[in-house]
């Protein structure tokens, strides 16, 4: 858990300190700094963001209030593991709506937003060719979120944040995985930047389509999932030393 990595939301210096624990921790869920089964305690998250106990006690209350964290009585969080009917399900939301924004957003986007966000396809490239998973993810979530603000649909947005709250970890885990396909399968970022310059908003929300459907189907074979069987030679490794007892 990288607990030291909560990213800082500078924008948020004049809100209440309940509000800004909140806001960093969501943000952080978002990002994947923690991986599912990760452990977070009111003691280490306070120190971490330099709060007393109660901010932090807040903030886990509202992210367990968003079904981002499971809180134990002890009031430790913890990032719940997807079943594998729980992401497809939040796969099918997605890919509902996320189109949907970038619809919204094909007719408001000028050639500078055009530019920045080629300057983000090419960094994604370049994270590719370094080999740094963390950039990998970051560039690519930054490329859709810019977007999804520019769709001007809070509540659109908001509904979608929720559901990168619960993507966030389990991509996190599948990193390494993710950044290891061909990189023609790895996103259609490419061809949904072609389509905006044409002004085709459809063409550019079937591409995200594409891409939502082809990462799930990707990592319901690639992944485990809460629930799922042990790999047999595990199994039979159990059976082993219960037998040996």
């Amino acid at each position: 858990m990288l607990i030291s990595s909560i990213p800082d939301t500078p924008d948020t210096a004049s809100l209440p300190l309940d509000e800004q624990t909140y806001r960093r921790l969501r943000q952080a869920l978002v990002e994947g700094v923690f991986a599912p089964g990760d452990k977070l305690s009111i003691r280490r998250i306070a120190e971490a963001l330099g709060t007393s106990p109660m901010p932090a006690r807040t903030a886990l209350r509202r992210l367990a209030a968003e079904q981002a964290v499971d809180v134990m009585p002890s009031g430790t969080a913890i990032v719940p593991r997807l079943t594998r009917e729980a992401f497809r399900e939040m796969a099918a939301i997605r890919a509902a709506l996320e189109p949907l924004a970038i619809r919204l957003a094909a007719p408001r986007l000028r050639e500078a937003e055009l530019d920045r966000l080629q300057g983000l396809l090419d960094e994604h490239a370049a994270a590719r060719a370094s080999g740094q998973p963390e950039f990998f993810l970051r560039v690519d979530r930054d490329f859709l979120f810019a977007l999804y603000r520019a769709a001007e649909a809070p509540t659109l947005l908001s509904m979608i944040e929720a559901l990168w709250l619960r993507r966030g970890p389990l991509f996190w885990e599948a990193r390494w995985v993710l950044m290891g396909r061909p990189a023609e399968a790895a996103h259609r970022h490419g061809p949904i930047l072609a389509a905006l310059r044409r002004g085709d908003g459809e063409a550019a929300a079937r591409e995200l389509e594409g891409e939502i459907n082809a990462a799930t189907g990707f990592l319901l074979a690639e992944m485990r999932f809460e629930g799922d069987a042990a790999p047999a030679g595990l199994t039979a490794l159990a059976g082993r030393r219960r037998a040996a007892r």
